[in-house]
């Protein structure tokens, strides 16, 4: 067995248990690995072991990755913050993108996505907390983004996304988990069609499970500590 198998066992016990815990469904939970910084070897590595979601911080490192996999069943995340020019690289390239934080962003997807592809599943990352340093749209504004987002061509709106500041204990973990879930609920009650909460890191996946996660993503625990920035 490799050190990505064990791994990956490890984290998908984890995943059962707090399933089991907290009156959730497994099948319901998609394991995101985030394999940013992490060499090609270590997502074939990730594939033979039978992982096939990706996510990668970075555009231009997550398209090299995958033009030098080629064909493969993995589907690959787009998780970092998405810079206006690197739209059209995302667009061509990744099966979602986590972190549309604004307009602007959502309708240069749309506009960018190959029409021979299929829909581009986005989600909406939303700042909840006072973090001047991360991305996220605003809680105020959710729900008019998501109306005008949801309306665009060549794409589908999934969910929301979120990360919230750390914190070892549970309860203020699940505090900002549960905001997600509520906002999630309220924009499902207005009437869009919603489905993901991609929500929960190696720390905290726990706590993501019992307010309703339906993406964790993971990369210290199924990789191992990240290695230094490498230029792509």
């Amino acid at each position: 067995m490799t050190c990505f198998s064990q791994r990956l066992g490890a984290v998908n016990a984890r995943i059962a248990k707090a399933c089991k815990d907290f009156g959730r469904d497994p099948g319901a939970i998609r394991l995101l690995a985030v394999s940013k910084r992490h060499p090609l070897a270590a997502v074939q590595e990730a594939l033979a072991a039978g992982q096939t979601d990706f996510g990668e911080n970075f555009v231009q490192e997550g398209v090299g990755k995958i033009e030098a996999l080629g064909e493969t069943p993995a589907r690959w995340h787009f998780i970092g913050h998405l810079q206006s020019n690197k739209t059209a690289l995302a667009a061509a390239n990744f099966a979602w993108v986590h972190s549309v934080d604004r307009f602007k962003i959502a309708r240069r997807l749309s506009e960018q996505r190959p029409y021979h592809a299929p829909p581009l599943n986005l989600c909406i990352q939303v700042s909840l907390a006072d973090e001047s340093a991360k991305s996220g749209a605003s809680p105020d504004g959710l729900h008019a983004l998501a109306q005008a987002i949801h309306e665009l061509p060549r794409i589908r709106l999934r969910g929301l996304m979120t990360i919230p500041p750390p914190s070892p204990e549970v309860d203020v973990q699940r505090g900002y988990f549960r905001q997600l879930r509520e906002l999630l609920d309220e924009l499902i009650a207005a009437g869009l069609e919603l489905d993901t909460l991609s929500m929960g890191m190696s720390a905290d996946l726990e706590a993501a499970i019992a307010e309703g996660a339906t993406i964790v993503r993971v990369g210290t625990a199924l990789f191992g500590p990240r290695p230094a920035p490498t230029d792509w």
